[in-house]
């Protein structure tokens, strides 16, 4: 198998993607949106399976220090999901037990092909408007607006703003809040999840979510990931 080099937060959010075609000096909405929903199926369609490593660290109230944290490698297959393996973890086995492992179960059932497509950012699953005028420069990138509202409310599925690049729409950025909490004990939910483009897709670099809950009181949970590994289609 040949590889090439170039992925909920706060305990149940998560995944998604991006891709374009050039943009006018006033964007097409449309054409904006369209981008969006081609991504996912070009996605989906060509990536047969990757790999990558990913960085979990929990931290509690004011804390500096994470309260826990674990490294694992993650691999995703076309028509099977993704499965995790622990390459390390520290720190407090509660925190572990409760937040970070359920975690991980959560990623794995939002990635079951029967369910994944529920997940993207796509206008079958989120009312989506361009803002006009309203611009970012995030890591170099001239980043178009787009909010987002989920058509139905779930853990998973967010509640604000897509930052699209201007020249191509692929995915930059997404910040917002969970449509829906993961649990009656779980108070609101912020989220923000940062992309770079690799081999024409946007997979995630760098992710930060907050929330409050009965168990844990205010935790923040950062995600770093790396080592990313493809394999495509023979032909894309």
């Amino acid at each position: 198998m040949h590889f090439r080099a170039a992925s909920p937060i706060v305990f149940g959010l998560i995944p998604f993607m991006g891709i374009g075609v050039t943009s006018a000096q006033r964007p097409d909405p449309a054409a904006v949106i369209r981008d969006l929903d081609a991504a996912n199926i070009s996605r989906h369609n060509n990536l047969l399976e990757y790999s990558n490593v990913e960085h979990y660290a929990v931290y509690r109230g004011k804390d500096r220090r994470p309260a826990a944290e674990m490294t694992v490698r993650v691999t995703y297959k076309k028509g099977v999901g993704k499965s995790y393996t622990i390459l390390k973890q520290s720190g407090s086995g509660i925190v572990l037990k409760f937040g970070l492992h359920p975690l991980l179960e959560n990623e794995r059932a939002i990635n079951d092909p029967a369910k994944v497509a529920q997940s993207w950012f796509t206008s079958s699953n989120y009312d989506m408007k361009l803002k006009p005028g309203v611009t970012r420069v995030i890591d170099g990138r001239n980043c178009l607006a787009v909010a987002i509202s989920p058509r139905h409310k779930a853990p998973n599925l967010v509640e604000g703003t897509l930052w699209v690049d201007t020249y191509d729409h692929t995915l930059v950025e997404v910040e917002g809040v969970a449509s829906k909490k993961p649990s009656v004990f779980a108070g609101t939910t912020t989220m923000m999840r940062r992309y770079v483009k690799m081999t024409g897709y946007a997979m995630a670099t760098h992710a930060h979510a907050e929330s409050s809950s009965f168990f844990f009181g205010h935790t923040a949970v950062t995600i770093d990931y790396s080592d990313y590994q493809f394999q495509f289609q023979t032909s894309r």
